[in-house]
């Protein structure tokens, strides 16, 4: 007789995918909806692959009430693309890579299917640990992270925390050694925390990755690596990524088993209803070009990116003395401050705010009608990541990059390879200018990390300047503790130190317990966004 296994109940038709597999005696595999049996003679090689029609009400996923609940109070009735992917798949047990851009609703597709799982084998957590843990690449995006998770779980008393940096430790420290079910965190911190005794990874059943390769270009590998070691062999990864670089491809083979792998658009594409342009300018002249962008432009909100935390103030600077107001958000700036201008900027208080990629992760904010690039990225992918700020939720949006000098023009048609578009061109230089004057930007420039083949530029006659200098006179001593000149890359959170075991290295760590209440008023957002 041929045996038969039945996809689970909550797949609602779904197939699974098996691999490849040699029958050593005849075999019959029906969905739960008998819609199509395979009868497979011995000896055959056969293969099962998913079925491609995809869900199109969170009802049909078959939620627990509790989370079902939550969601028709929120008014979310259509998943989005991702979550249709992902949730099925998640709630099997299974393994995902997801590649899905920003504003996708990447959250509720891994959230959704984690609390249901939760509470499908409910037990206390215990002392210092956690079930679940989510890392991220910043302070806000890890902040909206743990809010969704507390909107879907405020009918099953979730209890959760926040690891991030830039808030000090308060009460609730003491709160979380009891464990927790769900805990949000950034890498370095987490570790911080991790290596101090206050928090044990052995109990870990569900793993979650997100915005990975922004955690890997803010040089998050090797805390990762570090946190992923001290979890259980035994869990449930689930990794996501704007992009798939061969480094994140590397990262994710080595973290996950057997993964399903989703995609809801090409790693490189662009959202159609971004109108882009670039306008090649002077070095000196982007201050004022960008002035005009804002007074000429029909902005309701604008979102500036600068390369460096420094150039962020600066333009917030110039934008004042044009008369225009303006606030930054990167890594030096306090979360109490950055929470501040993001509320504002929210409400069109402030409808113009400068930051760097790194700060920008967190940002979740419809009504983006400009994304304006100050300075062009020399990462292709970071272009990809900026301009989908703007366009989300079926609005067009606007996407202009302030391109000067023969190296930004190289970014940008590294930019063009990638996205497979011709970025419409405005020249605006000085006539006999047309290379750009480069020493002009040579301060801003020099922070910039460099990738993508592009070799960095070189210091000449260094040997020269060296001798010319001890002919003048002696030499100064370089200060004890400084790093003699190098640039600081810009990061909102920084690596972890080389060294460990510092009696103070949960300084500056806060975790901050969360226990999920009915709201007063749902969001009534159609669609889950990221």
């Amino acid at each position: 007789m041929p045996r038969e296994l039945r996809v689970p109940g909550r797949f609602n038709g779904f197939w699974l995918a098996f691999h490849p597999t040699k029958l050593d005696a005849p075999d019959t595999r029906v969905s739960r909806r008998p819609r199509a049996i395979l009868a497979i003679s011995a000896g055959t090689t056969i293969a099962f692959m998913e079925r491609t029609t995809l869900l199109t009400s969170f009802q049909d996923f078959g939620l627990a009430d509790p989370i079902a609940r939550a969601l028709r109070e929120e008014n979310y009735l259509t998943p989005t693309p991702i979550q249709a992917q992902t949730i099925p798949l998640a709630l099997a047990g299974r393994d995902v890579v997801g590649i899905a851009q920003t504003g996708t609703g990447k959250t509720a597709s891994f959230a959704l299917p984690i609390l249901h799982r939760l509470l499908e084998n409910r037990v206390r957590p215990q002392p210092k640990s956690c079930r679940v843990l989510v890392l991220s690449p910043t302070r806000e995006l890890s902040g909206q992270i743990l809010d969704s998770f507390n909107a879907y779980g405020r009918h099953i008393r979730l209890s959760s925390a926040l690891a991030i940096g830039g808030v000090p430790m308060g009460r609730q420290v003491r709160a979380v050694m009891q464990g927790v079910e769900v805990m949000v965190a950034t890498p370095g911190r987490l570790l911080d925390l991790v290596q101090s005794n206050g928090l044990k990874l052995n109990q870990v059943e569900f793993l979650v990755l997100d915005e990975a390769d922004r955690m890997l270009d803010m040089g998050f590998i090797n805390d990762i690596r570090k946190i992923v070691a001290k979890l259980p062999i035994r869990r449930q990864t689930l990794f996501f990524s704007a992009t798939m670089p061969k480094d994140i491809a590397e990262l994710a083979e080595a973290m996950l088993r057997d993964p399903a792998r989703v995609a809801v658009t090409p790693v490189s594409s662009t959202v159609d209803r971004i109108a882009q342009r670039a306008i090649q300018v002077d070095f000196t002249a982007k201050p004022a070009v960008l002035a005009q962008i804002l007074k000429q432009e029909p902005v309701d909100r604008a979102l500036v990116f600068t390369r460096t935390k420094h150039g962020a103030d600066k333009v917030v600077k110039g934008l004042a003395k044009a008369g225009i107001e303006a606030n930054a958000i990167h890594g030096n700036k306090s979360q109490n401050h950055r929470e501040r201008v993001l509320a504002a900027f929210r409400s069109g208080e402030i409808r113009t705010l400068v930051a760097t990629d790194i700060a920008a992760r967190g940002i979740d904010v419809d009504g983006i009608s400009h994304v304006v690039n100050f300075d062009l990225p020399n990462i292709p992918e970071t272009y990809v990541h900026r301009i989908g700020r703007t366009a989300r939720a079926g609005a067009d949006g606007v996407a202009i990059s302030l391109v000067a000098g023969a190296e930004e023009m190289g970014y940008l048609s590294d930019i063009e390879r990638l996205i497979r578009i011709t970025v419409p061109r405005e020249d605006r230089r000085t006539p006999g200018n047309r290379d750009g004057n480069r020493d002009a930007a040579a301060p801003a420039q020099a922070a910039q990390p460099h990738r993508s083949g592009r070799s960095a530029p070189r210091a000449h006659n260094v040997r020269g300047n060296e001798h010319a200098q001890s002919a003048k006179g002696p030499r100064r001593r370089r200060r004890r503790g400084g790093n003699n000149g190098a640039a600081q890359t810009n990061r909102g959170e920084s690596p972890r130190p080389s060294q460990t075991g510092s009696s103070e290295s949960i300084q500056g760590v806060a975790f901050l317990h969360r226990e999920s209440r009915p709201k007063q008023q749902p969001n009534r957002n159609k669609q889950p966004q990221h």
